[in-house]
């Protein structure tokens, strides 16, 4: 069987080794064919793991649901794929050119939904125009999908329900998949109070991190890349107390600086997941983050995390209560570690490869 993907993410074909790259490690192996269609970038690396195909766009971000319906067409013609997914979220362009291509070809598609961009809380004017023009559209582009697949059980349901979609449409299949072979407990020194890890963009809360960190006396690890790097480096210039690590090359790079470090914090404003956190909780380091995406499922305050506020007050007492409390930390490093067991990498991307083929028999 074989499988198109329509993506935002540049990252394979940069040659990014990040958490799509892993993800297609072990998901290829249950498909044939890949083909994988990306917005426009500098660097193409044009094929990973034997048998996925990145196709980029040559054109610009306004032009691209026309790439995505004539490439797709394309590669119909050569390879008929059984199924497609759009990776949805606006400006909707992923949508717009995958909704005119079942027109096309009648190919059963998932609208992927893996976060709402603004909700709960906009980093940013965009944002907030984000999400009242996703509450209007996202009807007209599930309306001829197969299913919508969503990443956590409340917060993205809600808001798609509330937006008048069936919720019978809807199927839960998580897209964290964490390997317990590389993120895992390792006995190192503490380098760090506290290590942020995720894309540089405002929906992070990165600048919210920063300001609640400034009067305290700890050690802080950045690790990202993205659009706020410059920003941020000259925000943190001169503070010792504050080490910018960026762009980690590898999974095992990233996991080593999560066992230098006492805890993990995210501030993000909205995620489907996020990630970062369980990988932290793999590795047995305690994790203080905002309530979003699956946190809401899976945190149990004060016993598996620390939840916070988006605001610089509550920020700085919960670093305070974890740092300063061994016990505690304890408890919820160990907590955290039983956790995250639901989501063995494996087991998790074969129950994603199984549900979609699983579509196409009951077709």
């Amino acid at each position: 069987m074989k499988l198109l993907m329509i993506t935002g993410d540049r990252a394979l074909a940069q040659g990014k080794k990040g958490p799509f790259f892993y993800m297609l490690e072990e998901f290829s192996k249950h498909w044939d064919q890949i083909d994988i269609l990306c917005p426009k970038t500098d660097q193409k690396i044009k094929k990973i793991h034997n048998n996925v195909f990145i196709h980029c766009s040559d054109t610009s971000l306004f032009k691209q649901p026309s790439f995505i319906l004539k490439k797709g067409i394309e590669i119909y013609k050569e390879q008929k794929f059984d199924l497609f997914t759009i990776h949805s979220y606006p400006p909707f362009y992923n949508d717009l050119g995958g909704l005119k291509l079942f027109k096309k070809t009648k190919v059963p598609y998932v609208l992927e939904v893996m976060h709402i961009n603004g909700y709960p809380r906009a980093s940013g004017f965009k944002e907030g125009i984000y999400k009242p023009i996703t509450r209007i559209f996202i009807n007209h582009f599930a309306k001829h999908a197969k299913v919508i697949r969503v990443v956590n059980k409340k917060q993205v349901p809600e808001f798609l329900i509330k937006s008048g979609l069936d919720k019978n449409k809807l199927k839960y299949i998580p897209a964290f998949y964490i390997d317990f072979n590389i993120f895992k407990p390792m006995d190192l020194e503490k380098k760090y109070d506290l290590v942020f890890s995720g894309r540089l963009v405002k929906n992070k809360g990165i600048f919210l991190l920063l300001k609640a960190v400034k009067k305290l006396n700890i050690k802080l690890a950045i690790i990202g890349s993205g659009p706020l790097e410059d920003k941020i480096k000259k925000y943190i210039k001169g503070n010792k107390n504050i080490d910018f690590i960026g762009w980690v090359d590898t999974a095992e790079d990233l996991a080593r600086i999560y066992n230098q470090s006492k805890a993990l914090i995210m501030c993000s404003f909205n995620e489907g997941g996020p990630r970062v956190t369980l990988e932290a909780m793999a590795c047995k380091i305690p994790v203080i983050t905002s309530k979003v995406g699956i946190m809401l499922d899976i945190i149990k305050d004060q016993e598996n995390g620390l939840f916070i506020d988006w605001n610089v007050k509550d920020i700085r007492e919960k670093i305070d209560i974890l740092l300063n409390n061994n016990s505690l930390r304890e408890k919820i490093a160990e907590n955290g570690f039983k956790t995250v067991q639901q989501f063995e990498r494996k087991k998790a991307i074969e129950n994603y490869a199984k549900t979609y083929k699983t579509l196409l028999h009951n077709s």
